[in-house]
């Protein structure tokens, strides 16, 4: 299954044309690089959804948490970002000991 994931934007390359943005979304601290022409009007440290590398959607905060922490609940996060999540959790569950 697909899903549209939500993300913190934290780079936008600079002078990149409006139809072929590029930007870094970070996904609970796995960063990708994804196209930003469907939204336009976004801004560094806004919130999109991503789905198949492309920001489909802005959104607020709130609401990314809410859904970021869903999708943790039934596992799909893991499914969709994979092995480099799960070392990110590691390397928590590391810094916590």
């Amino acid at each position: 299954m697909c899903l549209a994931i939500p993300g913190k934007v934290i780079s936008i390359e600079p002078g990149s044309h409006e139809i072929f943005r590029i930007g870094v979304v970070s996904f609970d601290g796995i960063n990708r690089q994804v196209n930003l022409a469907m939204v336009p009007e976004v801004k560094v440290n806004d919130y999109v959804l991503v789905h198949v590398g492309v920001a489909i959607q802005t959104l607020d905060e709130e609401e990314a948490m809410k859904t970021l922490e869903y999708l943790k609940e039934i596992n799909e996060l893991n499914e969709e970002l994979g092995p480099e999540l799960e070392q990110e959790e590691r390397d928590q569950e590391d810094d916590v000991s």
